[in-house]
């Protein structure tokens, strides 16, 4: 595998730094990492000319058109749309260009809104997903099945690789789109900053998540692309719950903060609770090492440096 060109799509984003460095770390020498603005996705012209002009031979797409639940919310259709449509255009296309495998990563959000816990990847058809996050989660659901008719009709290596929330250094920090770590941790460093008395939070803070670390992730999904060839979805966690309030504590514990933690029940929750099954990763060697209190300092630690 090492002597393959491997090409990442998103690999300047979040994850994608995380998996690209991994690849470097573990020897892969040929790989190719496109900037965003070079390609876009959405044009299956566009798509051609990546595939013509680089050649690869395996290809782990990451590039997608994410967020928390507020931009989640304020783009729907977008969402929807624009991750179907690259998913769509990267498989068919890699599929005529012989691509000898394709990873595709899927997203937590796909599973139904009310699923038993630990989610087993044969519960994702069980139910609709949470409805703030739906038209994401059903266009990572399309690839899933994209992926699998290709497999039965033309034998294309594809497979699907379901993470956890995930968080770390390089995350996004808007506050306009982050994921709930990098929120909670910028809403506390404006408010040591500010010298206010009190952080206010989105929703109840009864809901609870499961978090991984992206370097985790980024060597899970390594290790699937080095020796998992199966038609299943795999999930990538760690198999923790954590509620919201206690998440919020840590944090604020971590930082120094020592105010009032306010939660806006009038903004949504969300999924009601998430914890993934991840005995099926285990298969390929996977278990992730980072846990949360540890990656916490780190993520926190990295984001006061590039402050």
């Amino acid at each position: 595998m090492k002597s393959k060109r491997i090409l990442v799509t998103g690999g300047h984003g979040f994850l994608g730094t995380h998996v690209v460095n991994k690849l470097w770390e573990l020897g892969y020498s040929d790989v190719i990492a496109p900037e965003s603005k070079s390609y876009n996705l959405v044009n299956q012209e566009e798509v051609e000319n990546l595939y013509y002009r680089y050649g690869p031979e395996v290809v782990i797409h990451l590039a997608a058109r994410v967020g928390g639940i507020g931009a989640n919310q304020k783009n729907p259709g977008a969402f929807l749309h624009d991750n179907a449509v690259m998913g769509l255009h990267m498989i068919d296309v890699g599929r005529r260009y012989g691509v000898e495998k394709f990873i595709q990563i899927g997203t937590v959000c796909s599973y139904p809104k009310f699923t038993t816990v630990p989610f087993k990847e044969e519960d994702l058809w069980l139910g609709y997903p949470e409805e703030t996050n739906a038209p994401y989660g059903i266009a990572k659901k399309l690839l899933l099945t994209q992926g699998q008719a290709y497999r039965e009709q033309y034998g294309f290596n594809s497979i699907y690789l379901i993470p956890t929330n995930l968080y770390g250094p390089y995350d996004n920090f808007d506050p306009q789109t982050s994921h709930v770590i990098p929120a909670l941790i910028r809403k506390v460093d404006e408010a040591l900053k500010s010298g206010s008395d009190s952080v206010t939070i989105w929703g109840t803070g009864n809901a609870s998540r499961e978090f991984l670390y992206a370097e985790d992730c980024a060597e899970g999904i390594v290790q699937a692309m080095e020796n998992y060839n199966g038609a299943d979805p795999v999930n990538l966690g760690t198999g923790v719950e954590v509620g919201i309030r206690e998440l919020v504590s840590t944090i604020a514990d971590l930082m120094g903060f020592k105010g009032n933690i306010v939660f806006d029940a009038t903004k949504p929750d969300g999924q009601p609770r998430r914890c993934l099954d991840v005995s099926r990763a285990k298969a390929f060697g996977f278990e992730a090492r980072t846990d949360l209190l540890t990656g916490l300092k780190k993520t926190i630690e990295w984001y006061k440096g590039q402050k």
